[in-house]
């Protein structure tokens, strides 16, 4: 929504080409098809393993044009064929500060560990898990207060901040990876 917005507002230089999951009932289709973009659905049990569906999803994204593939609440590992596919061109948004906190439950993981500050990053994918070059990361405070839920809307609210952020930059061709490090031209 938050990329869409900014799309919308013309702070990226960019179009949103197709919206894809792999559940029929993600709010994200539901939002693009209210939004009239292109949504697909593309059930993984249609195809044997991993790899087969990932050459799927490469096919349709060829197929739209598309530059960069923005991940969001796709909770499926990635085949290796795919981040080739679109090396340096697939980015993520996780709630931690990577590398902290890899996974499901981020903000959990955060406050059982007793951190004082977390937040979230947005990230190119590779083939490991939460691992890529970080491209932008935001901080909030972790207040003793706080539980998952508190916790996570603080968090929310600036991955609404930053990611649409990220995408403007690499639209702008403003980023560029060297190793595991990312500079912002």
């Amino acid at each position: 929504m938050s990329i869409k917005k900014a799309v919308d507002e013309g702070k990226i230089n960019g179009e949103i080409a197709v919206v894809i999951s792999n559940k029929a009932d993600a709010k994200g289709l539901e939002f693009a098809k209210d939004s009239d973009l292109n949504a697909v659905f593309v059930n993984p049990k249609d195809f044997e393993g991993r790899e087969a569906y990932d050459r799927e999803l490469i096919r349709i994204l060829n197929e739209k044009g598309v530059d960069l593939v923005c991940l969001a609440g796709f909770m499926r590992i990635i085949s290796p064929a795919f981040v080739k596919a679109f090396q340096n061109r697939i980015i993520n948004i996780h709630p931690s500060l990577l590398p902290s906190f890899k996974g499901l439950d981020g903000q959990r993981q955060a406050l059982e560990y007793g951190v004082k500050f977390s937040g979230c990053t947005v990230h190119f994918v590779d083939e490991e898990m939460d691992h890529g070059a970080i491209i932008l990361q935001a901080v909030v405070p972790v207040n003793q207060t706080d539980t998952e839920d508190s916790l996570s809307a603080k968090i929310l609210k600036e991955e609404h901040r930053i990611y649409p952020e990220a995408v403007a930059l690499f639209c702008d061709d403003r980023i560029r990876v060297e190793g595991r490090r990312v500079f912002i031209d």
